[in-house]
């Protein structure tokens, strides 16, 4: 089964050569130009997987991606300008799996599609073959892997992929350490590398949304130059 991936970028020669290197690969391409008319196409037949742009006219990635994380939970890599820190890190936090900077391999951005889609894959086969009946529960944290939800003091919230893999590796051993090595293998798979600051910016964003449930929100805990722990 060939699996869609989704173009979004005004610059139509990356969108030429990325999707004559994607179809070569047996996937299915979809491309878009601008922000507004892609939401149109995400929406109404969801890819596997999207490929955005930041910087577009009409609509950016950054909106696109905030509107696009209303209601899915597809895997977003986003492509950002090679020195834009911040635009890495807004992405990041706003719900993006993964970012890639301009210019940038073919190569590389195949083999970080693939590991999504595996992982992707992995994941609903988990919650297909899954008990309804287990569910993940530590205090006030309940994860129900079979119906990808989550839910804190019986609030529900609602995550991406990647967050909750994150938060599932973190609870299922309260108290124990994980590193960030530890955390992008949970989260991404062996094999694919992702730097510190993602898994950071991850981690930031997901305390963001318990707050927002509860103020009172610490049970991801840091510890400065090992990793991060769900207390205990």
């Amino acid at each position: 089964m060939s699996h869609t991936v989704a173009l979004v970028d005004d610059d139509r020669n990356i969108l030429t050569s990325v999707s004559m290197a994607l179809e070569a690969e047996g996937f299915e391409v979809r491309t878009y130009t601008d922000g507004a008319d892609a939401l149109r196409g995400l929406t109404q037949r969801p890819p596997d997987l999207a490929v955005l742009d930041i910087k577009m006219p009409r609509m950016d990635g950054m909106e696109l991606l905030q509107r696009l994380r209303q209601s899915s939970h597809m895997p977003v890599i986003f492509l950002t300008s090679k020195d834009d820190e911040v635009d890495e890190l807004m992405g990041l936090r706003m719900g993006a799996d993964d970012y890639i900077k301009k210019p940038f391999s073919q190569r590389l951005l195949i083999e970080r599609i693939r590991a999504l889609l595996r992982r992707e894959t992995l994941t609903r086969d988990k919650a297909v073959v899954a008990d309804p009946g287990q569910v993940l529960t530590r205090g006030p944290l309940a994860m129900d892997g079979a119906r990808h939800s989550c839910t804190w003091k019986g609030q529900p919230i609602d995550l991406t992929v990647t967050e909750f893999l994150l938060v599932k590796a973190l609870a299922q051993r309260p108290g124990h350490v994980k590193s960030r090595d530890q955390l992008m293998d949970a989260a991404y798979g062996e094999n694919v590398y992702v730097d510190d600051r993602t898994i950071d910016s991850h981690i930031k964003r997901l305390r963001k949304k318990f707050k927002a449930i509860d103020s009172d929100f610490s049970q991801i805990e840091t510890l400065y130059g090992v990793g991060y722990r769900y207390k205990e």
